[in-house]
């Protein structure tokens, strides 16, 4: 094959055709890539622009001109489907006509090969004028570089305007900052974004030349530290998501992720998203420490000449350095180290540190950390007892814990206090309902749970469970197993004693129970009740962990927490709570029904016929609605009414039924009660409600074939296939029923599909617990014979069989 040094040195002679056929040839080389490729491909297009400009030259015989490169083209970062970004400079002197036909001799050669332009034509006081105007220009002509012409005029035009952005740095700056923070607010912050934009989200490619600009100003400068190293992953990745693509995008969507990961050569998806949030985390750490002291420097120079006017020629004041604690003192609005701190005799003073920082609301000094990672002895194991009270002070530091957190990850500091750490830094979690990624969904926690530390007697577990809930998400199998694990071995490292080490792990252990339990679980069920005692053990244990599930559950996300969810777990605490205590096991109380349901259960029953009732509740929450139907008992009662709700594009969120003996022989009917949330925030009238639903009984509506048709006319995009369903039974979770679990994608007409599977094997449903969690969808209903016993095991297999394979196709 050619190299590329070859066929660049007959890019004049070949024309367009010569340039194209060299760049597919520099693309296609599985041995050049990275910063080596961007460089040999800006090279390629400078030495085809310049045969470009030199024969357009000749052949208009036009002076005074030079072909500028400028953006990323002129950091020469070009990837494989970037744009060109070119300014025409002239003198001044050529006719436009002629200056017009140069041009196109230039620009149309681009677009035939069909590559985007930015184009533009100007000489140079009309340039440093539109620089003065826009902002984004002004960019651009920072990283300004010849490819063909008059050197001299690009010369003069770089010197005004770096002149014109030191002088203007002041009133520039803040209009940069403010944009950047403008176009974080709508691309979101690169490294939690499942689907992240690689230029314009915060931690990006933006934010880089921002850093660039800011250095250009003189006024601060970036921490170089991982700072290259950053800005290759990210373009490197870019190259390879325009090559996997073949098109000029920066958003790395879910689809094209494994391929991506493997031309990058990394072994899968996460293991490519977590290079990339590493990067952005880099990224975005140097930009909050640049911003920060480009406000700093901007305060000073604003307050100085007032202090000269009043103090005369004795000059400024040294800053004031206010004492925070031992070794740490406030200096010019960041937490510092006093001047006689040891780092070499004080291993406790970085968790000092960023404990007064936090507790006072202050950012940490880039350079007192970096100070501390280079010489602070390491802690003695078990740590002392002053090192775990600073560390259960910055984690009860609420909001201010993550700046400064995140201050200390960035020198490496938090690794060797917790070396368990590495394994979930800028791990990913690749489910829409989680908003962070493992290492700050754990420190959210202890934020929201820094909240709760007044409704518990031992706030100190519940801080230091929230921060260790999730670390088993590093190693493989269950997370809340090897968790466990790594608590006892985390706890008896920071010097917690036996028996908080035995409650840290069960924390650890159980996090998720009384979340699974409440909403999964048939709460009037006392095997239900009996099984979360016995796991949780004790009254002290029980009130951390409804704490630290409250905690756990608003750090993940929206979808993860409700008032609904919240009652529930209420409910099902208050229960265990009265078991631990001692009393007797609590028996279910005949569920009374209500007027309403009643009235409800004698109109189904006299007319034979649905009757029904819709709630509009006003809540936060999307879990506002409820509906109550009532039908004479008969079969195919749930598939008929989950079918006709996903019909009207109602969301189940729970799910009850239950057989109501009217007296004075008027028989039985079947009362549900659902909580239901509107697809598009509205519902639907009762009467249309109550009009389908009997005919999805009677037969005349083919609810299947309805779902069926909706699914194929609006396909659910999905950017990657997920997992099949799974259908077991929980063993020894009822005395009264049978528990099937279901776990599945969120579909239309799941919980319908399901409801046909159970109708067909004859069994009863007693109730449903429905949980819906962003694309997931985790349901568990209660059956029994008809007779009202649970299923034997044989059967009980063989119905989540039935219901497996119910739910293998739509």
């Amino acid at each position: 094959m050619t190299s590329v040094e070859e066929s660049t040195d007959h890019t004049g002679d070949q024309g367009p055709g010569g340039y194209a056929a060299a760049r597919l040839r520099l693309l296609g080389q599985e041995t050049r890539s990275g910063p080596t490729r961007r460089s040999a491909l800006a090279r390629l297009t400078d030495d085809w622009l310049h045969a470009l400009f030199t024969a357009a030259v000749r052949e208009t015989g036009v002076r005074g001109t030079a072909l500028v490169a400028v953006g990323g083209y002129g950091r020469a970062e070009l990837s494989p489907r970037s744009d060109l970004d070119l300014l025409l400079l002239h003198d001044g002197k050529a006719p436009p006509r002629d200056l017009a036909t140069l041009a196109d001799r230039l620009w149309y050669p681009v677009w035939d090969l069909g590559l985007a332009l930015d184009h533009s034509v100007r000489t140079p006081g009309e340039a440093r004028r539109t620089a003065a105007d826009d902002l984004r220009a002004h960019l651009g002509l920072l990283d300004a570089r010849p490819v063909a012409g008059d050197a001299g005029l690009l010369a003069g035009l770089r010197t005004s305007v770096l002149t014109d952005w030191r002088n203007q740095a002041p009133t520039r700056l803040p209009r940069l900052h403010s944009l950047c923070r403008e176009r974080a607010e709508r691309a979101g912050e690169l490294r939690f974004l499942l689907e992240p934009d690689l230029k314009e989200a915060r931690g990006g490619l933006r934010d880089l030349t921002a850093l660039r600009a800011v250095a250009a100003s003189w006024l601060a400068d970036a921490p170089h530290q991982g700072l290259a190293d950053a800005r290759r992953k990210l373009l490197d990745t870019r190259d390879a998501l325009h090559l996997v693509t073949g098109r000029a995008t920066d958003r790395l969507a879910l689809q094209e992720q494994d391929q991506v990961a493997a031309r990058l050569g990394l072994p899968g998806v996460d293991a490519l998203l977590r290079e990339v949030y590493e990067a952005a985390r880099v990224v975005a750490y140097a930009g909050d420490v640049t911003w920060r002291e480009v406000g700093r420097v901007l305060r000073s120079r604003a307050t100085r000449p007032r202090l000269r006017g009043l103090l005369g020629t004795r000059g400024t004041p040294a800053a004031e350095r206010a004492p925070l604690a031992e070794g740490v003192v406030e200096s010019d609005g960041e937490a510092v180290l006093a001047l006689a701190a040891r780092p070499d005799r004080d291993p406790v003073l970085p968790l000092r540190l960023a404990a007064a920082a936090a507790q006072a609301g202050l950012p940490v000094s880039p350079h007192a950390v970096r100070r501390l990672a280079a010489r602070t002895a390491p802690l003695p194991v078990p740590w002392p007892a002053p090192a775990r009270e600073q560390l259960i002070t910055l984690l009860g530091a609420g909001e201010p814990l993550v700046p400064v957190w995140e201050a200390l990850e960035a020198e490496g500091l938090i690794t060797r206090l917790l070396p368990d750490w590495e394994r979930v830094r800028c791990r990913p979690q690749r489910n829409p309902v989680h908003t962070w990624t493992v290492d700050r969904h754990l420190i959210e926690t202890a934020v929201r749970a820094s909240a709760l530390t007044r409704r518990v007697g031992r706030p100190d577990l519940l801080l230091m469970a929230a921060l260790l809930h999730d670390l088993g998400k590093g190693w493989p199998g269950d997370h809340a197993l090897a968790g466990e694990t790594i608590a006892r071995d985390i706890a008896a490292r920071v010097g917690f004693g036996p028996e908080d080490t035995a409650v840290l792990a069960a924390l650890v252990r159980h996090h998720l129970l009384l979340v699974d339990t409440a909403t999964r679980r048939d709460l009037a069920d006392p095997a239900t009740v009996h099984t979360v005692a016995e796991a949780v053990g004790s009254a002290t244990t029980l009130e951390l962990l409804h704490a630290l599930t409250e905690a756990d559950a608003l750090a993940t996300g929206p979808a993860a927490w409700s008032t609904w969810r919240a009652c529930l777990v209420t409910d099902l605490v208050a229960r265990v709570a009265a078991v631990l205590a001692g009393t007797a096991p609590p028996v279910p109380e005949p569920q009374i029904p209500t007027a309403e349901q009643e009235r409800l259960a004698m109109e189904a029953l006299r007319t034979r016929e649905p009757a029904l009732a819709l709630h509009a509740r006003q809540e936060q929450d999307t879990v506002g609605v409820e509906l109550v139907v009532a039908v004479p008992d008969q079969p195919g009662i749930l598939p008929a009414v989950a079918g006709v709700l996903a019909l009207h594009r109602l969301t189940v969120r729970a799910a009850e039924l239950r057989a109501l003996d009217l007296p004075d022989g008027l028989g039985e009917a079947l009362v549900l009660r659902w909580r239901v949330a509107a697809e598009y925030g509205s519902l639907p009238e009762a009467a249309r409600l109550r009009t389908d639903l009997l005919r999805a009984l009677d037969g005349s509506l083919d609810v299947p074939a309805k779902l069926a048709e909706r699914e194929a006319a609006h396909p659910r995009r999905r950017g990657a296939v997920p997992p099949p369903p799974r259908v077991g039974v929980v063993p020894d979770a009822s005395s009264l029923a049978t528990v099937l679990e279901v776990r599945a994608p969120d579909a239309v007409g799941l919980l319908h599909r399901v409801g046909r599977a159970l109708e067909t094997a004859g069994v009863r449903v007693r109730s449903a617990h429905v949980s819906t969690l962003g694309a997931n969808a985790v349901d568990t209903l209660y059956v029994t014979t008809p007779d009202g016993k649970p299923l034997d095991p044989p059967d009980a297999t063989a119905l989540a069989e039935a219901v497996r394979t119910a739910l293998g196709t739509p």
